[in-house]
């Protein structure tokens, strides 16, 4: 699964993605019992697309809350944001907006609404419902998810007419138009007061396809809606999607002369020769998608960036891609992906370098260290983490490994358990693609994994997060990219939270039946551009 943590507490963000028992509570609206309806076979005529998505539909499908790979997937086809953008580039367009505006030097932007936008239920979108929805997303009482994105140059969004709306922003943002995605418009006459019924997997957006059947830990099914008249209209008269979270049913399901589905995503790099073999297309995408270690500086010697950065020095990366990753991944060479357009390279960029991991220990005073490293237990963290204790059981650091699942791992954190160090995996590429969006799901001042987890604080904390405002408000080009590439080597040399490798995703699809697709580096899909081929 994957989750972002910035914004609130990690005891809420377990609340939002369903992980504290919330899936119990999912209720199916719609009245699914037993399996789906049959589908006919693989491409047919009538337009139906069988998809399967590696996580989960048990959790949160609040729009401004979820964290859920599958909702938020989910949620790219039934709602929208007043600018969407491209799967992969993140290139705005006009959603719910008639246009985008043309400039973003100054401290106010204006949308006109599109013409005739309904929501599923046949009820008019207005103005209110944008107003609405970013009420909701500013005020810090309510603790969304997204509210991080927003907080910093968002000051309020005013209705100007019954279909137009203006944003007032505390200073210029050049990544407006990158953010605004990340805020789905909800209905006011629908979930007013009744935030609980999004939770719980009721669906009513713009978007060109409504959720019309839920299964929890089964499957969701959607249709087409007839009314949308934004830019990209559904392909298909229905879609089922099958949540399948184990590896070797999901591969299944795309395998064979006949597969039950035209596109399956996150596949293991080691099942894709087989897959291609097949005659199946299968592609691995760069993202956000890291395992990263979390020191916490209020256990000595963490406290030390010396000993951080020898710990990082200590491990054989490369050898970590081909053991743990099976090759598809690359080794954070900076905090943001260096294969993402928004990376630079930093200052320290922790290329395998035992020698040196044993001087920086040696020069920060250190010695006969014992290391106790917590774990979260999925596979790939698993493999990745021995990689982790070879290296630095090399340098003479003895290292012991404790491995546990996701929710009980950050239930020590949260409870305030002390740690050593943590090793597990994120992605927040899943939100944005700016890199003020890609260092400030970690490192901001309402951060959890930098204050509460982290416990990081003091002086060169607050440093790192000023030249990071510095930064994002920047409006000269040339010159926000000199202070993001200060502040990368920054958060290099500091090394509080931060990247070892950074995995590829895989998505496999069946191109005899299905055009329009694209592997992306952060989970679900995206098929508002696909079509039967």
């Amino acid at each position: 699964m994957s989750h972002s943590m910035s914004g609130h507490s990690r005891r809420d963000f377990l609340r939002y993605t369903g992980l504290a028992g919330t899936a119990a509570a999912f209720s199916v609206t719609l009245g699914a019992c037993g399996g789906p309806a049959s589908t006919n076979s693989t491409g047919n005529p009538t337009g139906s697309l069988t998809a399967v998505i590696g996580y989960g539909n048990n959790q949160t499908w609040d729009p401004l809350q979820t964290a859920s790979a599958f909702s938020m997937a989910a949620i790219l086809h039934t709602y929208e944001s007043l600018v969407e953008g491209d799967p992969i580039t993140r290139d705005p367009f006009p959603g719910l907006a008639k246009a985008l505006p043309a400039d973003l030097s100054g401290t106010s932007l204006k949308f006109e609404l599109r013409d005739g936008a309904k929501w599923h239920d046949g009820t008019p979108v207005t103005a209110d419902d944008v107003v609405f929805t970013y009420n909701r997303v500013l005020d810090p009482q309510e603790k969304v998810l997204v509210h991080s994105f927003f907080a910093d140059w968002l000051q309020e969004v005013r209705k100007t007419g019954e279909n137009s709306v203006e944003f007032v922003l505390k200073h210029p943002f050049p990544y407006a138009l990158q953010r605004i995605q990340s805020a789905k418009i909800c209905p006011k006459h629908v979930f007013e007061g009744k935030w609980a019924d999004a939770a719980g997997g009721k669906v009513v957006g713009s978007g060109p396809y409504k959720v019309v059947e839920q299964a929890p830990l089964s499957y969701t099914r959607f249709e087409k809606f007839p009314d949308y008249n934004g830019s990209r209209p559904a392909a298909y008269q229905t879609m089922l999607w099958k949540s399948i979270v184990d590896a070797a049913p999901r591969v299944a399901a795309i395998s064979g002369a006949n597969p039950e589905a035209q596109i399956v995503e996150n596949i293991p790099a080691a099942n894709a020769d087989q897959l291609r073999k097949a005659g199946r297309t299968v592609e691995f995408a760069d993202g956000g998608n890291n395992l990263f270690l979390m020191f916490n500086t209020a256990h000595p010697p963490f406290d030390k960036k010396l000993v951080r950065q020898a710990l990082h020095y200590a491990i054989d990366k490369q050898k970590m891609i081909q053991i743990g990753l099976q090759g598809a991944g690359t080794a954070a060479t900076s905090f943001i992906n260096p294969k993402l357009p928004a990376s630079q390279p930093a200052a320290n960029d922790f290329t395998y370098n035992p020698d040196k991991a044993r001087q920086l220990l040696q020069q920060a005073g250190v010695s006969g260290l014992a290391v106790t490293l917590s774990t979260t237990n999925t596979s790939l963290v698993s493999e990745c983490v021995k990689v982790i204790k070879e290296g630095w059981d090399a340098i003479g650091v003895t290292t012991t490994l404790d491995s546990q699942d996701t929710k009980a791992l950050f239930s020590k954190l949260d409870s305030g358990k002390d740690f050593q160090v943590v090793a597990t995996t994120n992605n927040p590429l899943q939100f944005g693609n700016d890199p003020d969006l890609l260092t400030r799901y970690y490192y901001s001042s309402t951060s959890v994994q930098m204050n509460t987890y982290a416990r990081w604080s003091g002086p060169e904390a607050q440093a790192l997060l000023q030249l990071q405002d510095q930064a994002a408000a920047e409006t000269d080009e040339t010159r926000r990219k000199q202070l993001t590439k200060q502040l990368l080597d920054m958060i290099s040399e500091h090394a509080v939270i931060y990247p070892v490798v950074f995995t590829q995703l895989g998505t496999a699809w069946d191109a005899r039946h299905i055009s329009g697709v694209r592997a992306q580096g952060y989970p679900g899909i995206y098929l508002n551009q696909a079509k039967p081929a």
